[in-house]
């Protein structure tokens, strides 16, 4: 007699990204733009850091809120990069941006609490708050340039809304949320006592000018990664900030799910500073240009200020998940807009791969919308 699982199983999907990766392994030499993540290795001074830590015996549990020494640095980061003054108890060491968010809104939302999702929205978003019970609302950014219009996020609260889910540089789109925006983003939450969760996994891969949420809005949870930054994704590693209740709200649920990020790497984290990101960033600069050069003749595609993905709209007559089904018959793998939208209009490009794979992907993804 098989299991009865829990009703809050149905409540979520297989992820479709998910789905593409394992396509991936039964495609002989497929042009991948499918995949979020990084394609530069850790840097040597944090793999040594990583070896020295396990040669020393850091192997054992950690504090559940991460080892001092990292959450002192972080907090001396965040209020460098916001301009706002935290204090090493208002961070929290996660295994990953995924694990903090998981954490945030185990702690905040109860059954019925709504939270607003700017929409496209980062794939996980909207199954966790159905698994934790809430609501997702979803705010439509598509005729705003995927930004965010105050005066219509007001339109959507309701008694019930505890929550804004903000993602800037954004995944799937690249945008990035301009100060003023987020200055209106935080008069409406602090006229309707809303908390914000920011992820800002991708900040320092930002193009341009980049504000955090937290600098202009003090009920922030800010939710930052090592994991994309440092090309760390399999290590697991993040770090919640943000109002001290929270953080200990997350704590406290942390000691009973993930116990403490893992210990080795914490300690190879603070090597991180070490690491010069410029050239990363200018290599993925480079690969963002080359990409629009070939697509944007053919594809409408949105502002793609930071993080390393291009959101382009399908064809005339094809909805986004047509044109991927017909862009992996050609043996080349990207994401449906679908798994990121409520629309099915649009789909995801990622450009961390060599760029002959790039301009060989770019070209074949035009052929296929000029129907050749």
């Amino acid at each position: 007699m098989a299991a009865k699982l829990a009703s809050r199983v149905s409540r979520i999907d297989s992820s479709g990204i998910r789905k593409i990766f394992d396509l991936a392994r039964s495609l002989k030499d497929p042009i991948n733009l499918s995949i979020g993540q990084p394609d530069f290795d850790v840097a040597p001074v944090v793999k040594q850091a990583a070896v020295a830590a396990i040669e020393a015996g850091r192997n054992s549990y950690t504090q559940t809120q991460g080892i001092p020494e990292l959450r002192e640095l972080v907090a001396r980061d965040e209020t460098s990069f916001t301009g706002r003054s935290y204090a090493s108890d208002q961070v929290l060491i996660t295994s990953g941006v995924s694990g903090g968010l998981f954490l945030a809104l185990l702690a905040l939302v109860d059954d019925g609490d709504e939270v607003i999702i700017p929409d496209p929205y980062f794939v996980m978003y909207k199954h966790l708050v159905n698994l934790f019970g809430g609501t997702p609302v979803y705010l439509d950014t598509y005729d705003t340039g995927f930004g965010i219009d105050a005066a219509r996020l007001e339109q959507l609260i309701t008694p019930k809304t505890k929550l804004l889910l903000l993602n800037s540089p954004a995944n799937p789109t690249g945008r990035i949320l301009p100060k003023d925006q987020l200055q209106g983003i935080a008069k409406v939450c602090a006229k309707h006592g809303i908390t914000v969760i920011a992820d800002e996994i991708y900040r320092l891969f930002a193009y341009g000018p980049m504000t955090s949420m937290a600098e202009v809005y003090d009920q922030t949870l800010v939710l930052v990664g090592h994991s994309k930054t440092f090309g760390m994704t399999g290590w697991r590693l993040g770090y919640a900030c943000g109002p001290a209740g929270i953080v200990q709200a997350m704590t406290k649920v942390q000691q009973y799910s993930f116990v403490c990020a893992p210990s080795v790497v914490q300690y190879a984290a603070l090597a991180c500073p070490q690491v010069d990101h410029t050239g990363n960033l200018a290599a993925y600069r480079r690969k963002r240009d080359l990409m629009l050069s070939i697509l944007r003749p053919t594809f409408e595609i949105g502002s793609p200020d930071g993080a390393f993905y291009l959101w382009a709209k399908a064809p005339k007559g094809m909805t986004g998940d047509q044109f991927v089904e017909k862009a992996i018959a050609n043996n080349c793998l990207i994401i449906p807009g679908s798994v990121f939208s409520e629309r099915n209009t649009h789909f995801r490009i990622c450009y961390t791969v060599p760029d002959g794979k790039l301009k060989e992907g770019a070209e074949l993804l035009c052929r296929l919308a000029d129907g050749r």
